[in-house]
């Protein structure tokens, strides 16, 4: 063969090649005919919990629910066998490798340590059936095991149990028509010691930059942050910790490593020496990625988890105060400038000023607290932040420590700033009693659609429409669906209007004790924005 002839073939070759080549059309600027971007469902989500509780007297729940897609199709050709499978999609959870903070003799005597009994449940959340590998408690846990809480179907929820400081985290990952949406709830009781109370955490998505406003390391708090890796390579986080007077002295929190497929919890009272009220954790992540939260336990209060705040920004929203809060404390922090906040308060009829309680001065680098009291006032509402001056606006973030009850009786959760509803939000743990939606529209009215599915017993999903008006909270706890059993799951679909934010409380009230946990809907990230492409022979001028 001649060099000719080759040059012809390879001429050829390369003009099939690049008239298979695509081109992304920018939705801002479309040219040439190219069409804008679209939203298309996501192939792929991965979701982490963290370990439920150093506690033997901890009773864990897991709930996994996939919505149903808008149009009502699973996606599926209806076929069985391996390619039906793959089609359908798959979403489990495996338990990760790591010790639990009951093997940490910093714990205290709130934290009792594993006395080497294993999980249980129809998800056989113990994994592989012997977590604390030699009875002890001591010998950290191996990855893997069989899954939790699989998901079959779209539209029905699925739950597994597990007893104990045992339950280790998990790391889920969903993929098919059971990826959108696919949201996983952990809830546990704890009946006495420290930080005894009802216990709920949505699972939630790795991440390398986290801030968890309202931390502390007082002497009646235990605090741990649990840093969770999904994937093989070890990954390297660093822990910061700013109080009242700025940054504390955190050298422990540089460069902790966190192995592959592994979990690792920090008792952050060993991030400083000088204990700190009210304070704010920053994590960063050099290298890989991790899903992170804060467990709070409090000496006399209870305790709940605390999640992650919105991304600093100058306004923010924190929805779903009970009305019968009977202490409400705001903590913010600021990473840049100064901010100047003032605070309102929507409840059911409009926004207001709480007396007193206007405004906010954080300073740079500092960790700032506002007492608001029983602000509700017997009336559920949201706290909505805004820069005092429009034009000069500065980041923060932000979240609320919310006690309920009185005296030995007090119970308390958190609720961190969240973004608004984009498209859809999803909490999975719901109960015919004691759940309660909030929802919130800060600046215009928005309409919204409110799905309850079916139960694990059952039944049909119900769904209603509601606007929310203006500056205003709506709270509904009625809207269940028609089984009388099992547990069910809440979706919000943002239909038009403005902004809308949303939370849920879960209350589960025991011996005089009124235990709740508040879970904020950000959108559940069912969907992805993907430039659509075409072909462009332009390629062949270049």
């Amino acid at each position: 063969m001649n060099r000719t002839t080759m040059s012809l073939i390879a001429a050829v070759v390369a003009l099939a090649a690049v008239t298979g080549v695509a081109t992304l059309a920018d939705p801002a600027q479309p040219s040439g005919g190219s069409a804008a971007s679209a939203r298309l469902p996501v192939d792929r989500s991965t979701l982490l919990c963290p370990a439920p509780s150093s506690s033997d007297l901890a009773e864990t729940t897991y709930t996994a629910f996939t919505p149903r897609a808008a149009d009502g199709k699973d996606g599926t050709d209806g076929k069985g066998g391996a390619d039906g499978e793959a089609k359908a999609g798959r979403a489990t959870l495996l338990p990760a490798a790591g010790e639990n903070p009951a093997d940490d003799p910093a714990a205290g005597d709130g934290d009792p340590a594993g006395d080497g009994d294993t999980a249980s449940g129809d998800g056989d959340a113990s994994g592989n059936g012997d977590a604390s590998g030699d009875g002890d408690g001591k010998k950290p846990r191996e990855a893997g095991g069989e899954p939790v809480a699989p998901v079959k179907e779209p539209g029905t929820p699925v739950t597994a149990t597990a007893d104990g400081a045992e339950a280790p985290a998990l790391i889920g990952e969903a993929d098919g028509r059971l990826a959108p949406g696919w949201s996983v709830q952990q809830t546990t009781t704890v009946d006495a010691g420290v930080g005894r109370g009802l216990l709920g955490a949505a699972c939630t998505a790795p991440d390398t930059e986290f801030w968890f406003p309202a931390v502390s390391t007082a002497s009646d708090r235990q605090d741990y942050v649990h840093l969770t890796n999904p994937d093989d390579r070890t990954a390297v986080v660093d822990l910061e910790m700013y109080g009242a007077e700025g940054e504390t002295d955190a050298e422990a929190g540089e460069a902790i490593q966190v192995p592959g497929r592994s979990t690792v919890a920090v008792l952050l009272a060993t991030l400083g020496e000088r204990p700190e009220i009210n304070a704010t954790l920053h994590v960063t992540v050099r290298t890989g990625r991790v899903g992170a939260a804060v467990q709070a336990a409090d000496t006399n209060l209870g305790g709940d988890w605390l999640p992650a705040s919105a991304a600093p920004a100058p306004a923010l929203v924190l929805p779903g105060i009970p009305k019968d809060a009977t202490a409400v404390r705001l903590v913010a922090y600021a990473p840049g400038d100064d901010a100047d906040l003032t605070v309102r308060l929507a409840g059911p009829s409009g926004s207001i000023t709480p007396a007193g309680n206007g405004t906010l001065h954080v300073k740079s680098r500092m960790t700032a607290a506002l007492d608001l009291g029983d602000v509700t006032k017997g009336e559920p509402g949201s706290l909505v932040l805004a820069p005092e001056n429009a034009d000069r606006g500065k980041p923060v973030v932000a979240a609320l420590r919310v006690t309920r009850g009185k005296g030995d009786k007090q119970e308390t959760a958190y609720i961190p700033a969240t973004p608004a509803i984009t498209e859809r939000g999803t909490v999975a743990d719901n109960r015919a009693e004691g759940t309660t939606l909030s929802l919130v529209a800060p600046e215009e009215a928005a309409k919204v659609r409110i799905t309850a599915s079916a139960t694990t017993e059952g039944g049909a999903p119900v769904t209603e429409t509601r606007t929310v008006k203006a500056g205003t909270t709506v709270s509904l706890d009625r809207l269940r669906p028609a089984a009388d059993k099992g547990v069910y799951a809440i979706t919000v679909e943002h239909l038009s209007g403005g902004p809308v934010h949303a939370a849920r409380m879960l209350a589960l009230p025991d011996d005089g004790v009124p235990m709740f946990t508040v879970q904020t809907l950000p959108d559940d990230g069912g969907t992805v924005e993907v430039p659509k492409a075409e072909q462009d022979l332009s390629l062949l001028n270049e």
